[in-house]
């Protein structure tokens, strides 16, 4: 995707078409013989899936007819292009490694820039010095866009982001009126979801674990759960809250304080697997069985949700897609410039296995 003939035209490597000997073909001679826009033939070369296979074909037929090859470098020079974007995660690499939802984002990134020219870097944020130094890459215009997830509500990246009006594309946001353009799974809706299965299943005393409330993530998946506790005239109850962070040892932390305070809970919808993970050694521990005695559901359906012991209902949220789209709507920001920032959400379903 890195060459998006804007610039200087590359040298050409034969007489090619009309007989013009060593002269360099333009960009606009490629749009004339493919017969097209000369923003499509730009799209073509840069790699972005906003083009139909039929201008896609006519245009590399007419490159290899003319002989065109983008300079990268006159182009580098006019441009300020990189060739590559930075998917950047605020957190320690322990959560990076351990959480399969940072895994299935990168893949899905990574299987999005794999027909393109562009670079992927991976930059982790765990610190005001890295912050800082992030900054100082970022303004120093060393990559053409930017990737960020785990977006929190005081997190100053995207801030950052907006003001140098770098290409940015969030997974998740950090409210209702955010301004970036951003990838997220309904969160609400699926929380909503796990619970509304809970009731039905005749569970009345239903916990949750959230995540970090400083994430929109964790409020939606919060909110969900309360709008499914009104619809069905189920009275909400702040003891049966367990505030957590997504990972692991928050869940067990969680699901302790939860059986301290409500001994007779029947369900706990948690807002990751991971937490779900943790809630689940804790019930066991304490001689609860699942789903007998506490029924159990996550979110995310990732790996951990298929080798827990029982298998975890999880609510299922397209990880690797939401890296995908991330990917495809960062890449038409920097090859368009100006382009109207967009926000896409995308679909949850819940996946019941034996733990509810």
């Amino acid at each position: 995707m890195s060459q998006t003939g804007q610039g200087p035209e590359g040298a050409r490597g034969g007489a090619g078409a009309g007989g013009r000997g060593s002269a360099r073909p333009t960009l606009e001679e490629v749009a004339a013989l493919a017969g097209v826009g000369r923003g499509t033939v730009s799209r073509v070369i840069n790699g972005s899936p906003r083009v139909s296979e039929k201008a896609r074909e006519a245009v590399r037929s007419a490159i290899a007819e003319l002989g065109y090859v983008p300079n990268r470098a006159a182009r580098t020079l006019v441009t300020s292009r990189t060739d590559a974007v930075a998917l950047v995660v605020p957190e320690a690499e322990t959560r990076l490694f351990s959480e399969p939802y940072f895994s299935d984002i990168i893949s899905g990134v990574s299987a999005e820039l794999a027909e393109t020219d562009m670079q992927l870097l991976l930059i982790l944020v765990r610190n005001q010095r890295e912050r800082d130094r992030l900054a100082a890459y970022l303004t120093a215009q060393r990559v053409d866009g930017v990737l960020l997830v785990s977006v929190h509500q005081d997190d100053p990246l995207p801030g950052l982001l907006e003001s140098l009006e770098i290409p940015s594309v969030l997974a998740g946001r950090r409210g209702e009126q955010e301004p970036l353009s951003y990838v997220h799974a309904d969160n609400a809706g699926g929380a909503r979801m796990a619970v509304r299965h809970l009731l039905r299943r005749g569970c009345t005393s239903v916990a949750t674990i959230t995540g970090p409330l400083d994430m929109e993530v964790a409020h939606a998946r919060l909110g969900g759960y309360r709008r499914a506790l009104e619809e069905a005239g189920v009275p909400y109850r702040e003891e049966l809250v367990g505030l957590a962070d997504f990972t692991e040892d928050g869940g067990r932390a969680a699901m302790r304080e939860l059986l301290d305070r409500v001994p007779g809970l029947d369900a706990v919808f948690c807002a990751s697997d991971v937490m779900a993970a943790g809630a689940m050694q804790v019930l066991r521990a304490a001689g609860r069985r699942v789903p007998d005695d506490v029924a159990v559901i996550g979110f995310d359906d990732s790996i951990v949700a298929r080798h827990t012991d029982p298998p975890m209902t999880s609510v299922r949220q397209p990880i690797e897609e939401m890296g995908r789209t991330m990917a495809r709507l960062l890449l038409d920001e920097i090859t368009e410039a100006g382009r109207a920032r967009r926000q896409v959400v995308l679909a949850t379903e819940l996946v019941v296995r034996d733990s509810a």
